[in-house]
């Protein structure tokens, strides 16, 4: 859970609040960690999956409106380079 906090750029306890909401909602469960007893993992049901897929398209979409389509395709590679650094 810390990890996705820092991830989502949450606090801990912030994170805690969202997953509660999630897990009430039945789109997450938590599972114990195997390596770690104080550690629990958030893990998407199928609902969650679900949820996120539907999201997904309207996500993805607004990208393309609001950022692909503002540049050419030479600009796209030259940004994907440049991005690919980050990456390593």
């Amino acid at each position: 859970m810390t990890e996705l906090a820092d991830r989502v750029l949450l606090s801990r306890s912030g994170l805690t609040r969202l997953v509660d909401r999630l897990v009430r909602a039945e789109l997450v469960r938590r599972e114990p960690c195997i390596d770690d007893a104080r550690g629990m993992y958030a893990v998407l049901t199928d609902d969650g999956v679900g949820q996120l897929r539907s999201a997904s398209h309207v996500h993805l979409a607004g990208v393309v409106e609001h950022f692909v389509r503002r540049f050419n395709r030479h600009e796209l590679l030259r940004f994907g380079q440049l991005l690919a650094r980050l990456a390593d």
